[in-house]
């Protein structure tokens, strides 16, 4: 028997040696879409040109595997994707993901691009340190992306390197420092929990109302002093759905920390927290970190302004802090020259941190 050898017997058959990005980017839109017309719109083409390529692929793949892609429903009814189909609408969608995630870890690898990102209250120390690197970045034709990310996202998008550098805070349980390892970080700072309330000194537990009002005489809303954790079951809770504050609980109280509190309010997002005590409508108490609640001590976060706060003792459970800094995939920086552009925004950062610890 004659072996055949590569050139006789090619690993890639032509059909799919023609098939393009293109028409499987036309594949995954009608995926989504459910219809030719559909996926036109989302494409900005015409409706004939994604059904020529949708109908090319249906022969193409048909003749290769021995079953259609999709099959048609009649008029106004959502095409219908075989199990070939489907499994092909995976396949293209994890080639074009591959091919997109080379690029950008070429153009990551040279300088090209980087992707940061920021919590809302950490966007004003990472556009200070861009602007010191601004010039540089645009002599160089850095692409720079910048992101917002929630607390609970920071690690996530690291990880899939949707995010090269995040500004932003995460908490830290003893016992579960583990989970640092992958990365490299500045502190900037570790602090506890806070509450900032409009509930009344009489409302509040003993010995933060002493601090207070220690004459039980004032309305004003004055800094008080702290609360123990322990006390903060007997308390009205605004808390946040999920994130940084609900870790927080968690490690306190168990995954069923609800079970444990009496919450007045659950939100989505901090500002609409305050909204709620400043207007009345809710009276409680609103876990926040410890830099919000300075913030809006110091006037610095108006939309806070006038809400008492008090600082939150961890007396029960594990020590937690919530550490607010600088995040790099550990490895990154060591991989690049000095005057990539991670490492040049990185040292900007960890600059202005040493600054301000000498300012203290």
């Amino acid at each position: 028997m004659a072996l055949t050898g590569p050139a006789q017997n090619p690993a890639y058959p032509a059909e799919l040696l023609d098939t393009t990005m293109d028409q499987l980017r036309t594949l995954l839109a009608v995926h989504e879409t459910g219809t030719a017309l559909a996926a036109a719109r989302q494409l900005g083409r015409e409706q004939s040109s994604v059904q020529k390529q949708l109908d090319t692929m249906n022969r193409t793949f048909g003749a290769l595997c021995g079953e259609a892609l999709v099959l048609k429903r009649g008029r106004g009814k959502d095409v219908l994707f075989t199990a070939t189909g489907e499994h092909l609408v995976e396949l293209a969608r994890s080639t074009l993901s591959a091919w997109s995630d080379g690029i950008n870890d070429a153009r990551r690898r040279l300088g090209r691009t980087l992707s940061v990102g920021s919590t809302r209250y950490t966007l004003g120390f990472l556009l200070d340190a861009v602007e010191r690197v601004s010039d540089v970045y645009e002599r160089r034709g850095v692409d720079l992306k910048v992101t917002h990310v929630r607390t609970g996202d920071l690690f996530a998008r690291l990880q899939s390197k949707e995010l090269d550098l995040v500004c932003g805070s995460i908490v830290v349980t003893e016992g579960q420092e583990d989970e640092l390892d992958p990365y490299e970080i500045v502190e900037w700072r570790r602090s506890g929990l806070s509450i900032l309330t409009n509930l009344p000194p009489q409302k509040l537990p003993g010995q933060a109302a002493e601090a207070a009002d220690p004459a039980g005489t004032s309305d004003t809303a004055v800094t008080a002093g702290t609360v123990n954790a322990s006390e903060l079951p007997g308390l009205p809770l605004v808390v946040s759905a999920g994130g940084l504050i609900a870790r927080f609980l968690t490690a306190w109280y168990g995954a069923d920390f609800r079970k444990a509190m009496t919450i007045a309010a659950e939100i989505e997002a901090a500002h609409y927290g305050f909204e709620l005590l400043r207007s009345g409508l809710v009276s409680g108490a609103m876990l926040v970190t410890r830099g919000i609640a300075e913030a809006a001590e110091s006037g610095s976060l108006p939309e806070a302004g006038g809400l008492r706060r008090l600082d939150v003792i961890g007396d029960v459970g594990p020590r937690t802090e919530v550490l607010v800094g600088v995040f790099t995939r550990r490895g990154d920086r060591a991989s690049y020259d000095a005057g990539h552009p991670l490492n040049l925004l990185w040292d900007a950062l960890a600059k202005d941190n040493e600054r301000w610890w000498l300012s203290r």
